[in-house]
């Protein structure tokens, strides 16, 4: 195997440092019209499977650039495939593009809705697809003016939120062939870190009864309600008993119209987490008899739709490492006078437990492997489970950010957020040069993600076999 790689790679070896300065001048020349594109998407902010206009700018800057398009794979309007070169290795990036819901925000540093949407870039996934477009192309003038071989792959994967996009293009098989990816994330910090994060299933429980006047006749009716109570109430009794490093939320998301007619109908919305994959299929399960029981108790009926699910993130820190030290020429992001202001400003409206010091926003934390899982989840988890994969998090909020607020949403849409973006797409460039450049480290990462994920691993996504929610946000 070794062998084969040095056969294909020879035309670039040894180029990676020779190449990266202009690399870098590249991308800093480039940086005023990244900025515009990341924008543009800010102000989409389009929720998952519905980035239409967002899909279509990060297309257009790759096919300008030169790269072969694929659209609407894995069953996916939104989401495609970019390639360019050919032969190994093959590089991918991955780049999501969906906002969230519920968190409209002005790029000001007070709480102050947009104007004409209900929606925001609370994850800051605007950054994240154009720092990866970013980086695709710069490794693709790389590999024409060095003459190289390989093939660069980015994956436009939609529906990040909840919506698992990237596991039915893993399911489809998009990356069988990958030999390493490359991913970045949004934060208030810059860090390269080999760590996990939690498994994830989620699904829509529904309830269904009988209707009836609540005063006059509630014997005749059967309450879809009650359903949905009996299976919250007997699922909080379960938490006793369940790992205690689990963690179950839910909302009810249909209770019924009137208090005076007994609900027909009910739903529940459930997500089941665990730092193992296998943990949470247990889990949920259990949780699918509480629904079954919880029905046969209250007269009703009861059915469940499958929304999402991820496994937990495979770290390799083979290529971490390499990530690290490559973040770390680029280094941090530094405030202008007009920054700084904005950000001062935005840290007075943090809690005390959270807020920093702005300076950390031009430091890298040290790499490190922590044992304990970020407790979040992310469809990346499952390309994690199929292809070596790596990743890093940049400072495009103000340090003390938490993903998922207004404050995060106001910080993408200024330069603060384009600072840290150009950051991830550099670290990305290099990171990528060097993948290209090194077939020892593309064959190690391998040896890695093996040892990790044990003997005799078949891929089997924990959603089954349903096809794409792509209406789980209507």
């Amino acid at each position: 195997m070794r062998y084969l790689y040095l056969l294909f790679l020879l035309p670039t070896c040894c180029l990676a440092q020779s190449g990266s300065e202009t690399v870098l001048q590249q991308l800093d020349e480039r940086t005023p019209h990244y900025a515009e594109v990341a924008k543009q998407i800010w102000e989409l902010a389009e929720l998952g499977y519905q980035e239409t206009k967002s899909t279509v700018l990060l297309q257009e800057e790759l096919r300008s650039a030169g790269f072969t398009i694929e659209t609407g794979v894995a069953e996916i309007p939104t989401a495609f495939v970019a390639s360019y070169g050919s032969g190994k290795p093959i590089i991918g990036l991955l780049a999501e593009f969906d906002a969230l819901p519920g968190v409209s925000q002005a790029a000001v540093p007070e709480k102050q809705a947009r104007a004409g949407s209900n929606n925001g870039h609370a994850c800051g996934h605007h950054l994240f697809g154009t720092a990866s477009v970013a980086s695709a192309i710069a490794l693709k003038d790389w590999l024409d003016a060095n003459e190289g071989s390989g093939t660069i792959r980015l994956y436009g994967t939609p529906a990040e939120e909840g919506g698992a996009g990237k596991v039915y293009m893993v399911r489809a098989g998009l990356f069988d062939d990958v030999d390493a990816v490359l991913n970045w994330h949004p934060s208030d910090h810059n860090g390269a870190t080999a760590g996990s994060t939690l498994s994830n299933k989620s699904a829509k429980f529904r309830f269904y009864g009988v209707a009836s006047h609540a005063a006059a006749a509630p014997e005749v009716g059967r309450s879809a309600l009650d359903g949905v109570e009996a299976m919250n109430n007997m699922v909080n009794m379960m938490r006793e008993h369940v790992p205690e490093t689990s963690r179950i939320h839910y909302v009810i998301t249909s209770g019924g119209e009137a208090p005076n007619v007994v609900p027909a109908y009910a739903e529940v919305f459930y997500y089941v987490r665990h730092p193992q994959m296998k943990e949470v299929r247990n889990i949920f399960n259990r949780v699918v008899k509480a629904a079954e029981g919880a029905a046969l108790g209250t007269g009703t009926t009861m059915d469940y739709e499958v929304i999402h699910g991820t496994y937990n993130l495979l770290p390799n820190a083979t290529l971490t490492r390499m990530v690290h030290q490559k973040l770390e020429r680029v280094g941090g992001v530094t405030y202008t006078a007009e920054e700084t202001a904005f950000a001062t400003t935005l840290a007075e409206t943090l809690p005390d437990s959270k807020r920093k010091p702005l300076s950390a926003a031009q430091s890298v934390v040290p790499f490190s492997a922590p044992d304990k899982p970020y407790p979040a989840s992310t469809d990346v988890g499952d390309v994690s489970w199929t292809v070596p994969t790596t990743a890093l998090r940049t400072a495009t909020w103000v340090p003390g950010t938490s993903p998922h607020s207004w404050q995060a949403v106001a910080c993408g849409g200024t330069s603060i957020g384009t600072k840290g973006m150009m950051v991830a797409a550099k670290t990305m460039a290099l990171a990528g040069m060097e993948l290209f450049s090194t077939p020892e480290l593309l064959v190690t990462a391998k040896a890695e993600l093996e040892r990790r994920r044990g003997a005799g691993f078949i891929y089997e996504a924990l959603l089954g076999d349903r096809k794409p929610p792509l209406d789980y946000r209507d």
